[in-house]
């Protein structure tokens, strides 16, 4: 946001329909580091050296999910702005490629043959330990592969029983049809990216209690360069050939 023409920059984030909106003040609150541990003011370079752009840095946003952002603007004698929304979906979880095709191998070669009741009890126990998005690419691999034996679904419960199949396949539900058309991807990979970042602080002592509006533009900031490691899953239809998604910044 360009401070010469914004003085005090609110924003209030709706992180689920089903839970209560969070107002937050960029300059009141992230500035002075009183918002949430979750929520931190940032800074860039804008193309004219004189401005500078500043952002908010989202650490705790829940993976293959829709947030929806309203930003305002609040003058000195607390006039509000026109609203301005913006609406975006996280990106998917990360999933281990290689973890999910080597689970689809141990399962199938438990269910293969006779299955005792120690081999039901460890296959459940391994698909119920996996979060839903490696479930979904667990499927995945075992229909690619032993398909022609049964599908997953079919297998699950004729080995582990109509009840524990259902507590198991139910998990499915959770992966969105966004993010379950890129675990049907032929390849999937895994990678770290470190990206620089400035974090902002005010310079200035907010009294406790007290309402006010700052300016933002007569704001003394202090900004640290740090870097973010962020983890990211490509996408492909043939090796060597990916497409990448949003990435899943780590705290810091």
């Amino acid at each position: 946001m360009d401070p010469s023409s914004k003085k005090t920059n609110t924003c209030s984030q709706t992180w689920n329909p089903e839970k209560p909106r969070e107002f937050l003040s960029f300059a009141d609150d992230l500035l002075s580091g009183l918002g949430t541990s979750c929520v931190a003011a940032g800074r860039s370079h804008g193309e004219v050296p004189e401005v500078s752009i500043y952002s908010v840095i989202f650490k705790c946003l829940e993976p293959d999910g829709l947030y929806k952002f309203t930003l305002y603007a609040v003058d000195t004698r607390g006039r509000h702005s026109e609203l301005s929304t913006v609406t975006l979906r996280t990106a998917c979880p990360l999933v281990d490629d290689n973890k999910a095709e080597e689970i689809a191998d141990k399962i199938y070669n438990l269910y293969n043959g006779y299955t005792s009741g120690k081999e039901q009890q460890m296959a459940y126990n391994t698909l119920m330990e996996v979060s839903a998005s490696m479930l979904f690419r667990v499927q995945h691999h075992y229909n690619s592969h032993y398909e022609k034996f049964g599908d997953f679904v079919w297998r699950s419960e004729d080995e582990l029983g109509p009840r524990k199949a259902h507590l198991i396949l139910r998990r499915l539900e959770r992966v969105s049809s966004h993010c379950s058309s890129l675990l049907r991807s032929a390849y999937i990979q895994s990678r770290v990216e470190t990206v620089p970042y400035l974090f902002c602080r005010s310079e200035e002592v907010r009294p406790a209690g007290m309402v006010w509006y700052s300016i933002l533009k007569d704001t003394k900031i202090t900004c640290e360069e740090k870097m973010v490691s962020m983890a990211r899953n490509t996408y492909g239809e043939s090796k060597g050939r990916y497409y990448l998604t949003l990435s899943k910044v780590s705290p810091f």
